[in-house]
C-alpha cells in the first residue's frame, strides 16, 4: 500500500470510529508499527489527527470539517429519525429553505408529494428535487466545494429577496454555552440569512455533534428550534435543564426537539 493510500485510510478510519488504537491501524493497513507511528506523526504535524496514548483520534480544530461525502456515511439511522420529523413541519403552500448537508439528503425523500417551493445552496439537493416535480430555487455565489454548497456576499444578498415559512439548516456543533457554530464564516452567514429570513428555523444535528463548537457562530441554541437524536440520557438530561420546553415524540424516543 502506498504511503498517500495509507495514511487517506487512517483519516477515513477515524472519521467513522473517533478514534482508532495503533493495533487496529496496524491490522486495518496490514503495516508494521513502526510505519504507523510515522504515518500519525506526520498526519498530526498537518493537523488532521491528535496522537493519544496507544493510537490516535480525530483532530477536533473548530476550523475542521468534514466533507459531504464523508458525513453522509455517518450516523444515517439518527439522520433518517431526525428528517422523518422535519418532514413533519412541512405543510402543502409551505415556501421553505433547505440547507446544504448530509442529514438534509435525508430530509428530501420525505417531501414527494407535498406542493412546496424549496429555496436551497446545496448543488447535490437539485437532482432530488426535480425528480420529485418539486419548484426549486437555487441560491448563487460561491461553491464550496467539501460541502457542495453555495456561501459568501452573494448567496446571502439572494436570500435577503425571500420569506420562508420554515429553514432547515446544518450545523457543525452545538453546545448550551456556545450555540450552533459551523467551521466556516462564509456558511455561517448564509445560515443566519436564512434564519432572519425564515418565520420558523430548525437546526438537524445527530448526537455527535453536541459538544462541538466550530469557528463560527450561527445563532444562541434557544434561538432556533434543534431537532435531534441519538443522544445519551445523561445528555439528554444536560439539554432538559438548559430548554425552556423539551417536547419528546412519539414515534422515536431517542428523537426530541427543543423550542
Amino acid at each position: 500500500m502506498l504511503i498517500n493510500e495509507r495514511q487517506e485510510l487512517i483519516i477515513s478510519l477515524l472519521h467513522q470510529h473517533q478514534t482508532q488504537t495503533l493495533q487496529q491501524l496496524v491490522e486495518a493497513t496490514n503495516s508494521s508499527e513502526s510505519t504507523i507511528r510515522r504515518d500519525l506523526t506526520e498526519l498530526e504535524k498537518l493537523r488532521k489527527l491528535d496522537r493519544i496514548h496507544g493510537g490516535a483520534t480525530i483532530s477536533n480544530s473548530s476550523l475542521v470539517e468534514k466533507s459531504l461525502h464523508e458525513n453522509s456515511i455517518e450516523h444515517q439511522e439518527e439522520k433518517k429519525k431526525i428528517a422523518e420529523i422535519a418532514a413533519t413541519r412541512i405543510e402543502d403552500g409551505d415556501c421553505i429553505f433547505i440547507d446544504a448537508g448530509s442529514t438534509m439528503l435525508q430530509l428530501l425523500p420525505l417531501l414527494k408529494g407535498k406542493k412546496i417551493v424549496v429555496v436551497t445552496n446545496g448543488v447535490t439537493h437539485l437532482e432530488f428535487l426535480h425528480e420529485l416535480g418539486i419548484t426549486t430555487y437555487l441560491v448563487g455565489g460561491l461553491l464550496k466545494a467539501s460541502t457542495q454548497a453555495f456561501v459568501g456576499t452573494m448567496a446571502v444578498q439572494t436570500l435577503q429577496q425571500y420569506h420562508f415559512d420554515s429553514a432547515f439548516i446544518g450545523v457543525n456543533g452545538f453546545s448550551e454555552k456556545y450555540g450552533y457554530t459551523t467551521a466556516d464564516p462564509e456558511e455561517a452567514s448564509v445560515k443566519r440569512q436564512a434564519i432572519i429570513q425564515a418565520k420558523k428555523t430548525y437546526a438537524l444535528a445527530d448526537y455527535s455533534k453536541y459538544h462541538v463548537v466550530k469557528f463560527s457562530k450561527i445563532s444562541n441554541l434557544q434561538d432556533i428550534t434543534l431537532i435531534t437524536a441519538g443522544l445519551n440520557q445523561a445528555q439528554k438530561q444536560n439539554l432538559e435543564k438548559y430548554a425552556l420546553e423539551v417536547l419528546q415524540h412519539d414515534i422515536h424516543s431517542d428523537v426530541f426537539t427543543i423550542d
